[in-house]
């Protein structure tokens, strides 16, 4: 299981249709603190809270069926 969040939230953004811009402003963060987001592999459950409610996507669904994949793999 390997999940980089920070290239899925930036491509959720993209998918979307929004800028850089846009979500810099309603998350309030710099241009060079947004680029280090998309280069994390995880964040903290805050963070990605805030980063979920501005996108309207569960991120943290991507962990779930990350733990359900690996639930059943264990269970074989």
């Amino acid at each position: 299981m390997h999940i980089h969040i920070g290239q899925i939230i930036r491509e959720e953004l993209r998918r979307q249709g929004h800028t850089n811009e846009w979500f810099m402003e309603r998350i309030g963060m710099s241009e060079r603190t947004l680029q280090r987001l998309f280069h994390k592999p995880s964040l903290d459950t805050h963070q990605l809270f805030r980063i979920s409610s501005i996108l309207g996507t569960d991120f943290f669904q991507h962990y779930s069926e990350a733990m359900d994949a690996q639930t059943n793999v264990d269970t074989r």
